[in-house]
């Protein structure tokens, strides 16, 4: 009876632990993979199937398990810099458990594979863009001019910008795009802000790191005077969908006119062709921010 208790106990803690699965998403990394004897895996498509599988069961007995992105790449560096085999899967163990405490996660929630690696990947990308764009806001440094820290400065104004822009903004599901061109790259940012209700009266659904991401690379933006833009595109139940936004333009926001929206919205990025409008949509000129849509000479 006693060693019975025992097994049912042991079967309720399995289910009070916490699991993470470093996942391959692509064919590049699992062949890279493929190098380490230990990795018995052949086939990238029936190691996708048995990870699902292992995911399907340990739902239905109650666990939870957390989608981490496997670098092979990383995992390399990871086992130089602590004398880890990398042949021996203690190793890949840990090197995930470390994934699980500061890499992009994503808990697994029932959606089919196919639906959640590329939200592993835009997670993924996410944190890099963060960590990016607040790495070269910390370098900026102090102002010569005032001594203000011109990273932290920027990062404010950012913050209320972007209060402001979603304060004025149409009732509705809101999608912002933010990007700022600059050396060595061009970094693009993506916000969700859906409503609760469409009447304006409910509140704001935001998701906190896409929310620091946005507004890292807004600020960046804004401290470095680098060319970008920011356009918001609202949605409402019934109702034609409105677009408008702002260029970055000498450390400041300036409106887009309504034709200047309309043709960035119908030409081609890649070849500058035209392109049909869509059906259902206005183009028009955004709201006043107020006195954060111009920009003084000194500020940050």
């Amino acid at each position: 009876m006693a060693h019975t208790d025992h097994r049912t106990m042991r079967r309720v803690l399995r289910r009070e632990i916490a699991g993470t699965i470093g996942l391959l998403t692509d064919e590049h990394d699992f062949r890279a993979m493929r190098r380490y004897r230990s990795f018995t895996f052949d086939d990238h498509a029936a190691y996708l199937q048995q990870v699902e599988t292992v995911l399907k069961t340990r739902a239905a007995q109650g666990s939870h398990t957390t989608l981490a992105l496997f670098d092979p790449e990383d995992y390399a560096a990871y086992c130089a810099q602590t004398g880890l085999d990398p042949e021996a899967a203690a190793s890949r163990t840990r090197f995930t458990a470390e994934l699980a405490a500061t890499g992009p996660t994503i808990p697994y929630d029932g959606r089919p594979l196919a639906t959640l690696v590329p939200a592993l990947v835009d997670e993924a990308v996410r944190q890099a863009t963060w960590e990016y764009a607040t790495t070269l806001l910390s370098r900026l440094g102090p102002c010569p001019t005032c001594g203000e820290d011109i990273g932290k400065a920027a990062f404010t104004r950012a913050s209320a910008l972007l209060v402001r822009i979603l304060d004025t903004a149409p009732p509705g599901d809101r999608h912002l795009v933010t990007s700022v061109s600059g050396p060595p790259d061009t970094l693009v940012s993506v916000l969700h802000a859906d409503q609760d209700g469409h009447d304006g009266h409910d509140g704001t659904r935001l998701d906190e790191a896409e929310v620091l991401e946005f507004t890292s690379v807004l600020a960046l933006g804004l401290a470095t005077r680098s060319p970008g833009g920011l356009v918001m595109r609202t949605s409402r139940p019934d109702t034609a969908d409105r677009v408008y936004g702002w260029r970055l333009r000498a450390g400041g926001l300036e409106p887009l006119t309504a034709s200047e929206v309309f043709d960035a919205y119908c030409t081609d990025a890649e070849s500058g062709e035209l392109i049909s409008p869509e059906s259902g949509v206005d183009y028009c000129e955004p709201p006043d921010l107020g006195e954060e849509s111009t920009a003084p000479g000194h500020r940050h």
